[in-house]
């Protein structure tokens, strides 16, 4: 698989196995570029907003994108959401991950660290990266644009 744009990977403490075998996936098998902003190593203490926020930051000012994780994926979306640029969406299955590319357009993509299978999570990430560019735009446009005004 081949991106071209800058891939940035981050979790707190629930999401870090996961990331550790997403990290090795990348490297091992989809032989893809990823930068991995955290943490690097386990600790019970870790905050997600911590790695997240900076992460999700970092895919913004230079026009990437983000995979997030924390236990829910949830944490991770609420956080990556607080960035202006970002949208996130959580990748709760292969649906959504597809869905959030073709209606949504995000940049950002969170994945529960506590709930997802290894194999499940590896399956929405390879789908979310596959449909890079698969914005269907028209209503889905005007929806999004809605997003954006309100918060002027």
């Amino acid at each position: 698989m081949e991106i071209n744009y800058p891939l940035y990977i981050a979790s707190d403490h629930a999401g870090y196995q996961l990331k550790k075998r997403l990290v090795r996936y990348f490297e091992n098998e989809l032989n893809i570029k990823f930068e991995d902003l955290g943490p690097n190593e386990y600790n019970e203490e870790d905050d997600f907003p911590d790695f997240i926020m900076p992460a999700a930051k970092k895919a913004v000012e230079n026009k990437g994108e983000a995979i997030l994780i924390c236990g829910s994926g949830i944490g991770a979306c609420i956080s990556a959401n607080k960035v202006p640029g970002m949208y996130a969406a959580l990748g709760y299955n292969i649906e959504a991950a597809e869905t959030s590319r073709k209606h949504n357009n995000v940049n950002g993509l969170c994945l529960a660290g506590r709930v997802l299978s290894e194999d499940h999570a590896m399956a929405i990430v390879k789908k979310w990266l596959e449909n890079k560019g698969e914005f269907i735009g028209g209503k889905y446009q005007r929806r999004i644009k809605k997003i954006d005004e309100f918060g002027k």
